[in-house]
């Protein structure tokens, strides 16, 4: 019971320490690494910003910022004396770290820290090409969905053309009611076909309309297999080494992606402790190669050049890959630990700031900040210029080149069906509207049907 009495007597005095107007300002180390802590002309903005200036509104006390010399988040060298963060709070340079900050044992032998604030584990991103699988289409990779379906539109209307052209034209189809039709539907489908291989499939048109139409096809046909070419050899050339890796054992059964992570950071001294021998030859691959970073944006910086996976906390990976879109973190997550605020051993602030934290997760504000800074924004994404599926907007120009050479194909067939229908018109002393739409009729009624069907019985006979 007098135990109990004294325990509730030392948080009151607490309590009232740190809501009495003339307490000491607190000195708050902290450390620039996105979105905690970043720059904003002379001015500090982030997620632990926002953090610090809901507990000091919480607990009514007053603070300065300041950024740690060395950069670093806190670890001990072989004579046992701290860097970082950590150094600064047992060296009492400091009263309080807030960054994401991991707790572990080591830590919190030699300072206080509170209840975590946010929750992550260990993951890895690389760029996206090195994650993804070889696809079964892969012949298919060099145009995207869209643009193959921008080229069977193109190749069925394409046929149709040569189809209308032909019937229309009275230079390829002079006399219905006694010639046969050599431009059929089938028959002008498989000319098309025919370009796209580079073999032509006779009959060729005769008429200047079904010759512009062939030709413009032919153009298209052309400058699309040479685009279709370029691109799968760029692919291959650029897929030489490809592997894909979706989890750590992966990335550990490969040579041919470097790894690492933060030099003396937490995420390496758990590979190094670690009795998994997956996690061992992680970090053995890592000492022979010494392919550790000095900090966290050098990591992000090699893994978007490529070849390169960042081994890192998975919540800061996910804010990374939510900016930059050409990389992806790994589904695998390990280790899970936590992020708190360091205060020196024995620090009446630890409680207080604990109790706060937790109203502040209850009430959804640790939430809220959460989704604030860690909101999607992709830079850069066209920045990369690897090559990739070409995009309809990439042959944009071929398409409407095509498209105006169909128009004006129909165009001309028609103005040379007009213009025999105005000369039979002036010889049969008749109006040209009705000669016209005989002709039409002839062409694409049961009349020329009719003949087409007694030449086959004819020649059949």
């Amino acid at each position: 019971m007098k135990g109990s009495t004294s325990l509730v007597l030392c948080v009151v005095a607490v309590t009232a320490w740190l809501f009495t107007s003339d307490a000491k300002e607190l000195s708050i180390t902290t450390i620039k690494q996105d979105p905690y802590t970043m720059s904003k002309g002379s001015e500090l903005e982030g997620y632990c910003i926002d953090l610090i200036s809901e507990l000091s509104k919480k607990l009514g006390f007053k603070y300065k910022l300041h950024l740690v010399k060395d950069n670093r988040y806190g670890s001990m060298d072989s004579s046992g004396n701290w860097n970082g963060m950590i150094g600064e709070i047992i060296r009492g340079e400091a009263d309080l770290a807030v960054a994401s900050l991991t707790l572990t044992a080591v830590r919190e032998q030699f300072v206080d820290m509170t209840t975590p604030f946010m929750q992550t584990g260990i993951g890895f991103i690389l760029h996206k090409d090195l994650a993804s699988e070889e696809s079964t289409f892969s012949l298919l990779s060099p145009f995207s969905t869209d643009t193959w379906v921008g080229i069977l539109i193109a190749f069925l209307l394409t046929g149709l053309c040569i189809f209308l052209v032909g019937r229309i034209s009275p230079t390829e189809w002079a006399e219905p009611d006694v010639e046969e039709h050599s431009f059929t539907l089938l028959h002008s489908f498989w000319y098309i076909t025919g370009a796209l291989t580079l073999q032509g499939a006779g009959p060729h048109p005769k008429a200047l309309s079904g010759r512009l139409v062939s030709a413009i096809w032919w153009l298209f046909a052309v400058m699309l297999l040479a685009c279709y070419f370029g691109n799968f050899n760029s692919m291959l050339h650029s897929n030489s080494k490809h592997v894909s890796i979706k989890s750590f054992e992966d990335l550990a059964n490969q040579d041919v992606i470097n790894y690492g992570t933060v030099d003396a950071g937490s995420t390496m001294l758990f590979f190094k402790n670690s009795n998994n021998p997956v996690y061992r030859r992680i970090y053995q691959n890592m000492e022979r190669k010494k392919s550790y970073v000095s900090n966290m944006e050098e990591g992000i910086r090699r893994a978007q050049e490529g070849n390169f996976a960042f081994i890192g906390e998975a919540v800061s990976l996910d804010l990374t890959v939510a900016r930059y879109c050409k990389l992806i973190r790994s589904q695998e997550v390990i280790a899970m630990r936590a992020y708190s605020i360091a205060a020196p051993l024995g620090s009446p602030l630890v409680k207080n700031l604990t109790m706060a934290i937790l109203q502040l997760s209850e009430s959804g504000e640790l939430t809220y900040l959460r989704d604030k800074w860690w909101a999607s924004s992709c830079v850069g994404a066209d920045a990369d210029h690897t090559s990739e599926a070409l995009q309809p907007h990439h042959l944009r120009g071929l398409f409407l080149l095509l498209g105006l050479g169909l128009a004006v194909g129909v165009l001309l067939a028609l103005l040379e069906l007009l213009s025999r229908a105005r000369t039979q018109a002036k010889d049969g002393k008749k109006s040209c509207c009705s000669v016209l739409t005989a002709e039409l009729n002839r062409r694409f009624g049961s009349g020329g049907e009719s003949a087409e069907q007694d030449n086959s019985d004819k020649s059949k006979a």
